[in-house]
């Protein structure tokens, strides 16, 4: 059946599997850069630097905008950075902003950046992989790799048998593309999606996270969603990973999200009627049955955070708890992310 057309969510769900897991990342869409890294030394987001070079060059929406500190395999260089944009829609301005932010780094830090793009549109023909001037003898330019999401449509099958969490994102973000007036459609590549997810011999955390991410992606109906719950409920119980209690976690934060919002708003009202401490220390009741029943027991550290935080904190703490992927990932104080 027909359903309603989605302003789906990209940039969020892109945004978490690039943290969760941006070794494959570059494995998939840059293998070249991903041999040349040596992953043994980490690597490090520098997600506040990034937004302190380029807050006053905001030239066009993008669905993700990372900086990375890596080191190299070869030892030339101690540290080098890598800037990558996953870059939603075509647009005139995107090669000037990719080159307008490399120098700017380069300003900044005094060492090589390489800028990489995922473009993530869905008009096959615009793949801008440069930009620069010359002018009385002077040559700038920028050349950077990029990964066009167009050029996988002909490829899907192999997307979906690929052993590379980037491989599944991508056939998960054609298919929300491809289904976006479709419930039925989005609900039949959603289950198959998820059925290739169990198949894959991955840790549960790992499964857990793409879970999440792939649920942000493809948005249903509530009654569609339910019915997908419930097989994937299923699917658990023939092949013995309970991984969401697997879907009955998610389904009961999905259900939780309405009724935790409103206790939390009910408790900042007998805030301001009883006192404004025991308003909080309801809301801060009503987050921790959320996370117990996402995470399982609560450390003490974890329970006394979130006793000892105010309205602002509890809110944004509400807001990741219900499509954060992992209890770390709750607690992330970025308010801007």
């Amino acid at each position: 059946m027909s359903g309603q057309t989605y302003n789906d969510d990209y940039d969020s769900p892109w945004k978490e599997a690039v943290e969760q897991y941006f070794t494959e990342f570059m494995a998939f869409y840059f293998p070249e850069a991903y041999t040349a890294i040596d992953w043994q030394q980490g690597h490090t987001f520098l997600d506040q630097e990034l937004a302190a070079v380029v807050r006053d060059a905001e030239l066009g929406k993008r669905y993700v905008d990372k900086l990375v500190r890596v080191a190299l395999q070869n030892g030339d260089e101690q540290w080098v950075y890598i800037h990558i944009e996953v870059q939603g829609t075509a647009q005139a301005e995107f090669a000037k902003r990719m080159f307008v932010y490399n120098y700017r780094l380069f300003d900044r830090y005094d060492r090589p950046i390489a800028s990489m793009a995922v473009l993530a549109d869905e008009q096959p023909h615009w793949k801008p992989t440069g930009y620069g001037y010359e002018l009385l003898g002077c040559k700038h330019h920028l050349a950077f790799p990029v990964a066009k999401l167009t050029d996988y449509h002909a490829d899907l099958n192999s997307l979906l048998q690929a052993d590379n969490v980037f491989a599944l994102m991508t056939a998960a973000h054609i298919l929300t593309q491809r289904t976006r007036k479709n419930d039925d459609e989005r609900y039949q590549a959603k289950w198959q999606l998820l059925r290739l997810l169990y198949q894959r011999d991955w840790d549960k955390q790992k499964i857990i996270g793409l879970f999440h991410v792939i649920d942000w992606l493809m948005r249903l109906p509530e009654t569609l969603e339910q019915q997908l719950l419930q097989q994937l409920e299923t699917l658990e119980e023939q092949q013995t990973m309970r991984y969401v209690t697997s879907a009955e976690r998610i389904g009961i934060a999905k259900g939780m999200q309405e009724g935790i919002a409103q206790g939390l708003q009910e408790g900042i009202e007998i805030g301001k009627q009883e006192g404004r401490q025991e308003g909080l220390v309801i809301g801060a009741k009503m987050l921790s049955r959320l996370l117990e029943h996402r995470f399982g027991a609560l450390p003490e550290t974890i329970l006394s955070r979130v006793l000892a935080a105010d309205e602002e904190q509890l809110n944004h703490w509400l807001s990741n708890a219900l499509e954060a992927a992992t209890l770390t990932a709750v607690f992330n104080d970025e308010k801007s992310h």
